[in-house]
């Protein structure tokens, strides 16, 4: 493993404790009951979570992104739902602000979501519009000192439970995705509502709900960036948020191979411990193997990221890499668990379940391969 500084070890060690103590013990509850875990988020807005890699300036604790990615990876060995909302209000909901806002917004909106006052949400996927969001149907009219936006988002992690959402919508459509704008909306505008909540195969406690923008009324100074320049921004956003997803899938898989090993030790059949048959010995090489693999690949994007050098193409391959392996891993896991791992009294069934989100969400798997591919390629003739 890469040598971490004092600074990520202690972060690393107090997820891990916090993890243990608080979540591990809730995390079969919160998903059988589909509960967003309420209080388990704010005591993690108490100890900085929420605002890991956001200067102290901004609320933030002042941490670096692999800070945060090494956060995530904790949380997710015991409950995927947890790390999932950790995830999604850091990299999607609170970096753009940071990142792409002016300075009077981010003064304005980062603080309260660094501190976990506010939850924040992120309205990009629409009901024709998920891989392809350039295709969004989201409108945004200028009226006077205002923009009135018209449509509906999907899959919006964290959306009935946040105070803070950055959204997209089309300008002018006569310039495709050039025409896209990002707007913060803030729960309780005019024109403002949650749709639905989806219920899901896995991470059933990360609250996911459609958000509805019915002649929304925002104010013309929470456009960030340019008017045209919303696709580019949340383009960007989702490559950081690709790094998160790698953590959530590396810590689900190590979360499965730890309990994995554990019962290979302990189950006998035959008169000897399983892990002394080769058949269980080598998955559990397969699981250990892969993980450092996907452990590498994570830290690599993380530490391009935090030294401010290009990290698209790493943060993809980390992210398809991790994510097919958690799910190499979590399958692997319900097998030598054999018919208990079938059974919901066993985290495993649970953490693969989970690890499904991972493929799928901030990119699926086909758009990483398309991703990295267009990096190696670079531009045809």
């Amino acid at each position: 493993m890469l040598d971490l500084t004092d600074e990520q070890r202690m972060i690393q060690e107090t997820v891990r404790d916090f993890t243990r103590q608080e979540i591990a013990p809730r995390a079969r509850q919160i998903d059988e009951k589909e509960e967003f875990p309420a209080d388990v988020v704010k005591k993690m807005a108490d100890l900085n979570l929420l605002g890991i890699p956001f200067p102290e300036e901004y609320g933030g604790a002042g941490g670096d992104y692999l800070s945060y990615a090494l956060a995530v990876e904790e949380v997710a060995k015991a409950c995927g739902s947890t790390a999932l909302t950790l995830a999604a209000h850091v990299s999607l909901g609170t970096w753009p602000i940071y990142a792409f806002g002016t300075e009077e917004q981010k003064r304005k909106f980062v603080p309260p979501l660094a501190r976990g006052e506010r939850l924040g949400g992120f309205g990009l996927t629409e009901p024709n519009a998920g891989s392809d969001s350039s295709a969004t149907q989201t409108s945004a009219v200028r009226a006077g000192d205002s923009w009135v936006l018209n449509g509906t988002k999907t899959f919006n992690t964290n959306g009935g439970v946040a105070g803070t959402y950055i959204v997209t919508a089309m300008i002018d459509r006569a310039q495709g995705a050039h025409g896209i704008g990002a707007f913060i909306v803030e729960k309780g505008y005019a024109g403002f509502s949650v749709g639905k909540e989806e219920k899901k195969l896995g991470c059933r406690g990360s609250n996911t709900v459609e958000l509805i923008l019915q002649d929304c009324t925002v104010p013309a100074e929470n456009l960030v960036g340019g008017v045209n320049e919303g696709f580019k921004i949340f383009m960007k956003t989702l490559d950081g948020g690709r790094i998160s997803i790698a953590a959530m899938a590396l810590g689900l898989a190590e979360g499965a191979y730890e309990k994995s090993v554990a019962y290979a030790r302990e189950r006998r059949a035959f008169g000897s411990a399983i892990g002394s048959f080769q058949a269980v010995q080598w998955m559990l090489a397969d699981m250990a193997t892969e993980i450092e693999a996907a452990r590498l690949l994570v830290m690599q994007a993380a530490r391009l990221k935090d030294a401010g050098r290009p990290f698209a193409k790493e943060a993809s391959m980390a992210k398809l890499f991790a994510s097919e392996m958690a799910m190499r891993a979590t399958w692997k896991a319900i097998q030598v668990h054999g018919g208990y791992g079938f059974c919901r009294e066993y985290d495993v069934e649970r953490m693969w379940r989970d690890a499904k989100l991972c493929e799928i969400g901030e990119g699926t798997s086909e758009i990483q391969r398309m991703v990295i591919a267009r990096q190696v390629l670079g531009k045809l003739e």
